[in-house]
């Protein structure tokens, strides 16, 4: 519960502030009437209704979700702490948790990642990796973190840059740094099952929409939920 009430304005914040197409500035209140949203006024619309606290607009992502997204991921760090994979990454996906949560609620509202939100993700889970590889005195996994997450970002990356739209965005990129090091640093087992999961996800939600004629075949999803999705599930399935 504390963890709800603490976290969940911040994260609803980050949220609100980049959820607008690239290159325009940041939000920083209402849009209906230009209220201005922020720490020193978080309520209404920063809790749970993400209603704005002078006419009533919806503000921010869909009521609940940031929160329901909290509660998903105190639960799971619980219960890896509680049963999961030894090896003192837990504070790593923590982190990592933190931002990019508000990063896949952010891709999928405008189809973007910002910067402001992957690159902190990934310094933070690359030193934090590093902190528990010197606790342990053992260099072995951090050095496999450092290169899944440098080469699942190139792959992506590369992508990008032969295909155009048609690849991945820089934004996967940069998401996919702390991605590759979360699950590198437990095996590259535990990387492949993570990819396969995300990449297996996309394909049946692409099928879904297709069948339910609600996309077409050039249709580009977001592909930051199911980075999120195959990291959280490849983590569940080494218990």
């Amino acid at each position: 519960m504390l963890a709800i009430l603490t976290v969940s304005p911040l994260l609803r914040l980050a949220v609100l502030r980049h959820a607008v197409p690239t290159g325009t500035p940041s939000r920083t209140g209402c849009d209906a009437c230009g209220a201005a949203v922020g720490l020193t006024r978080p309520w209404p619309a920063l809790g749970p209704t993400g209603r704005c606290g002078r006419c009533r607009a919806r503000v921010g992502p869909p009521p609940g979700t940031v929160e329901a997204a909290v509660v998903a991921a105190v639960a799971l760090l619980a219960l890896l702490a509680l049963v999961g994979p030894s090896g003192g990454g837990l504070p790593a996906l923590g982190w990592w948790l933190a931002w990019t949560v508000p990063a896949v609620l952010v891709d999928l509202a405008v189809h973007r990642l910002p910067d402001r939100l992957t690159l902190p993700a990934a310094a933070g889970t690359w030193l934090l990796l590093g902190a528990a590889a010197l606790a342990a005195a053992e260099a072995g996994p951090w050095l496999r973190a450092v290169a899944a997450g440098a080469g699942l970002a190139l792959f992506f990356a590369t992508t990008t840059l032969l295909l155009g739209r048609r690849g991945f965005g820089l934004g996967d990129a940069k998401l996919a740094l702390g991605v590759g090091a979360l699950l590198g640093w437990y095996g590259w087992s535990v990387l492949l099952l993570g990819l396969l999961l995300a990449f297996g996800l996309s394909a049946l939600v692409s099928v879904g929409l297709l069948i339910a004629r609600r996309a077409r075949w050039s249709t580009h999803l977001p592909f930051g939920p199911f980075l999120l999705l195959g990291t959280v599930g490849a983590l569940l399935l080494t218990i």
